[in-house]
């Protein structure tokens, strides 16, 4: 009886060595881990730009280390998957460290997804096209896990999620409505170039047309070809169409009669809200006026400066 009890005994203390350890190693935990064992996430919308703040986060690094980990899933081939902290792992790079402090969790393809879309979007600065991608592959991630179809088109006769419609419920968790979710997602239906033009409305890079979200969207329903034709003619004309013009340019494509010179004609059509501006370099006029002076100022300035001049060249016409 003594034997068997110290059999029975011995084999719970094996098991529950076993077990022990096992919940061991699926404890979260803060791990070093080498920078050339982490890959990025796989179609990773959000992008790690070199730019200002890129560079003093590298700085703080340098100094002081991240001290906030990231968060890395296992891959099954070996290494680690980044799901949230790209750009702290960039400038752990730049700062020329070996490792970067990670949270290591167990996570499906679909969960790291969220979490990595979640953790993105507060961010202080996004692009169009990063929302656009981001909304789309938490929006798929989420029906894949309710079981629905992946749809991405959002038509008013969408599925339902626990009675809810996916992209409300997606528009509950994030700063976006619901249409504005819609509008972003069509985003990914248009060409590189054209995508381009629409982040240049947040990064406002000189020399460089810029294209409002609302116009972007109705383009999006045109064909790559068509959109190919039109980034050309927008390089050409320095502008972009307006809304209204984007609107006609969709029925002709839908019609089947849009072309090069419906495009151009469309293009030239004046702007509701166009108005000819006339622009003077402002190297040109800065030394008569202080450093800071607001434009509408120096606006005003200029044409009252022109009205005297105009009064003056009448009274010596007499």
């Amino acid at each position: 009886m003594a034997i068997n009890s110290a059999a029975n005994l011995l084999s719970v203390d094996s098991l529950f060595t076993t077990q022990a350890q096992r919940e061991e190693e699926k404890r979260e935990s803060v791990r070093d881990i080498p920078l050339s064992e982490i890959s990025d996430f796989p179609n990773h919308p959000f992008k790690v730009r070199m730019d200002e703040s890129l560079t003093e986060m590298a700085d703080s690094v340098r100094q002081y280390g991240v001290l906030v980990p990231g968060l890395v899933r296992p891959r099954p081939e070996g290494g680690y998957e980044m799901v949230a902290g790209h750009r702290r792992k960039k400038a752990s790079e730049l700062a020329k460290l070996e490792t970067v402090p990670c949270i290591v969790r167990e996570l499906t393809d679909d969960e790291a997804t969220i979490i990595m879309v979640d953790s993105n979007l507060q961010r202080e600065q996004i692009l169009p096209s990063e929302k656009a991608f981001a909304y789309k592959m938490k929006l798929d991630a989420m029906r894949r896990q309710q079981g629905s179809r992946t749809d991405l088109t959002c038509d008013p006769v969408g599925h339902k999620l626990l009675g809810i419609r996916s992209v409300e419920v997606l528009a509950d968790n994030t700063p976006d409505s619901k249409t504005q979710i819609q509008r972003y997602i069509r985003l990914t239906n248009l060409t590189p170039d054209l995508l381009d033009l629409v982040d240049n409305s947040v990064l406002k890079e000189k020399d460089k047309p810029q294209m409002a979200l609302r116009p972007a969207v109705e383009l999006s329903y045109l064909t790559p070809e068509e959109q190919t034709v039109l980034f050309e003619l927008i390089e050409v004309e320095d502008c972009t169409p307006s809304h209204a013009q984007a609107i006609k340019m969709k029925d002709f494509s839908q019609a089947g009669k849009l072309n090069e010179d419906v495009m151009l004609s469309i293009m030239q059509e004046e702007k509701g809200n166009q108005v000819e501006q006339f622009k003077i370099p402002k190297e040109r006029i800065s030394k008569y006026f202080a450093p800071g002076t607001p434009a509408q100022k120096i606006e005003d300035t200029i044409v009252k400066a022109l009205e005297m001049y105009r009064k003056r060249q009448r009274e010596m016409e007499r």
